[in-house]
């Protein structure tokens, strides 16, 4: 089955459009298949696989780990969330800059983060659920983040007064963080 990949703005952040197949009874899809993800820019190898679901109006991130990095590839596969990523690899040509897509239930849209990016999403249904695999396994000693509403990033969420954990309303704005607790770039050949 087909999957188109669309690079995003943000080198190397790919939005992945698998093929659907719908009938009378349902739906069929291939949500990862790893040859194909890798021939369109999905790059990694995946260790964990995580479940969230959340209501109306929460926001989660932006995080990222530094030292044992992930790589994600987002599914929604209930409801609908505004899925965002950020470069914050210092030294980036696109340090700040971010992308977004909306990932649906309905349009099965997947992206994928690689390392070096922080992430985070707000739902935009009643209720939305995600799965998300990773290149890494979680670490919530290496867990770091940046402000969700940091001006510098300018991100155009969907929700004004968003519903956040503790944890993500007191993250450090981007200016704030000091060289070592960001993630270096590392220039590709042909750069």
């Amino acid at each position: 089955m087909p999957v188109r990949f669309e690079q995003t703005e943000l080198e190397g952040v790919v939005l992945c459009i698998p093929e659907v197949i719908r009938d009378a009874r349902g739906l069929f899809m291939e949500s990862y298949h790893a040859a194909k993800y890798m021939d369109g820019g999905v790059r990694a190898v995946f260790v964990q696989d995580n479940r969230s679901c959340s209501s109306c109006g929460v926001l989660r991130g932006l995080h990222f780990q530094l030292h044992k990095p992930q790589a994600k590839l987002i599914s929604c596969i209930r409801g609908e969330i505004y899925d965002v990523a950020v470069d914050v690899r210092r030294g980036s040509p696109t340090f700040g800059n971010w992308s977004a897509a909306v990932l649906s239930d309905e349009n099965h849209h997947q992206l994928f983060i690689p390392c070096g990016f922080a992430h985070g999403f707000c739902v935009l249904t009643e209720v939305a659920e995600i799965v998300y695999k990773c290149s890494e396994f979680y670490d919530p000693r290496d867990d770091f983040g940046v402000r969700w509403n940091d001006p510098a990033l300018g991100i155009g969420w969907p929700v004004v007064e968003p519903v956040l954990s503790a944890k993500d309303a007191s993250l450090p704005f981007l200016r704030e963080m000091a060289d070592v607790q960001l993630p270096a770039y590392v220039k590709t050949r042909g750069e």
